[in-house]
């Protein structure tokens, strides 16, 4: 089977927003998973962050980083939270 491209609406917070320069973006992919985007994104924004470093949510809902991606998935890279 081969792959095809999704469309995939990505959010970003604190450190990540900075580093992309954006809030969101729409992505469209042929990455099959959360972790295969992350790799995609990482590339073109310099995020320089593994994933052991992140959660992932798919759809409004955390999500293992081998979820499958369907097109019009809503995902959001979520870095740790410091502060007090």
């Amino acid at each position: 089977m081969a792959s095809h491209d999704v469309k995939v609406h990505v959010r970003y917070f604190a450190w990540l927003r900075e580093s992309a320069g954006l809030t969101a973006e729409l992505v469209e992919t042929a990455a099959g998973s959360p972790a295969e985007l992350w790799r995609e994104l990482d590339a073109r924004h310099g995020f320089d962050a593994d994933t052991q470093r992140l959660r992932v949510a798919v759809n409004d809902a955390f999500a293992p980083w081998d979820q499958p991606l369907a097109d019009g998935d809503r995902v959001v890279f979520i870095p740790p939270v410091s502060g007090g």
